[in-house]
């Protein structure tokens, strides 16, 4: 079942971007949708986040969007028009950052920005002002002589995001952009979305995994499970279901998850650590079972993006 919590965000049909209905892909020689009958409207001007974990139709999703690949059934349009019937519309206007993309390696990042920004309708000088831009903009300056080839993987992926957003298309649609990323680069990325998306009016799409990552800017959500949008809407709407949970973390080198009796469901986090998410009423008893002298850390505090996201995932089967 999708829920939709939209909080006061009001918006009219001139407004929308992308435009999706009962949308549908089955690969060839497969039997299971990747994405099952996905419904959802984009609005200009704002920064969506669509949330899965691995499987969940993310990437083919977003591949649709920008016109990759075709859906088995179902329709997407852009500004108002099926993209497969309007390719160049596409690529005009969104500017697409694949996961695993490849450059053009052979070139430098210097070349490769002018090239871009030429090919999108700049003049040669303003693709040279372009290129300087985006090359300050991207903390790009060190490298730009060098061939792609030649770079690291975060200044390559640094390279591919000044790729997404030359010329400020009206729209970019970035897939993972974050990954691999050190947390200096990762608050770059942020920082300059934000920027794009209040400067230029930028339509921001972003696909994550990581909720942690994508509750610093998003301020609509889609959270997708096994092809399926199980929730959409603000996130601060959303989070009103666990709002009478708290987040525990307790920290331990133990392979086992604690032990809290039956209704205490644990989730495996990274660096030996285990979730849960309990009832508010539920806390003073939970404390009162901890012996918190076998663990070397804990922690509770609100609940999360990261959280809601685990809450629908979890019961999107249910």
């Amino acid at each position: 079942m999708e829920h939709e919590l939209t909080g006061q965000v009001l918006r009219g049909e001139h407004d929308i971007v992308y435009e999706l209905r009962d949308v549908v892909m089955v690969y060839p020689g497969q039997n299971e949708r990747a994405n099952d009958g996905i419904s959802l409207d984009i609005h200009r001007g704002e920064i969506f986040g669509i949330l899965g974990d691995n499987g969940a139709g993310k990437t083919t999703l977003v591949r649709q969007m920008v016109n990759l690949l075709q859906p088995t059934s179902g329709s997407i349009r852009l500004f108002g028009r099926h993209v497969a019937d309007d390719p160049l519309g596409v690529t005009t206007r969104v500017g697409f950052m694949p996961q695993d993309g490849a450059v053009l390696d052979s070139l430098t990042v210097d070349e490769l920005l002018f090239v871009t920004a030429h090919l999108r309708g700049a003049s040669r000088d303003g693709a040279r002002r372009e290129r300087d831009r985006l090359i300050e903009l991207w903390d790009l300056t060190a490298v730009r002589r060098r061939p792609c080839r030649h770079i690291s993987g975060g200044q390559l992926r640094l390279a591919q995001l000044a790729l997404a957003t030359a010329t400020a298309p009206p729209v970019v649609i970035l897939d993972e952009p974050t990954a691999n990323l050190d947390p200096q680069r990762r608050r770059l990325v942020w920082k300059n979305l934000r920027q794009l998306n209040r400067d230029q009016g930028t339509t921001v799409i972003f696909i994550t995994h990581d909720a942690v990552e994508a509750e610093k800017i998003i301020e609509r959500v889609a959270i997708l499970r096994a092809g399926r949008v199980v929730a959409i809407g603000v996130p601060a709407s959303l989070k009103r279901v666990v709002d009478r949970q708290v987040r525990l973390e307790l920290e331990t080198g133990a392979e086992d998850p604690p032990a809290l009796g039956t209704g205490f469901r644990f989730r495996r986090l990274p660096t030996g650590r285990w979730l849960a998410l309990v009832g508010k009423d539920q806390l003073p008893e939970v404390l009162q079972r901890l012996d918190l002298e076998r663990y070397d850390d804990f922690r509770i505090y609100s609940c999360t993006l990261e959280d809601l996201y685990l809450h629908y995932a979890e019961r999107a089967g249910d």
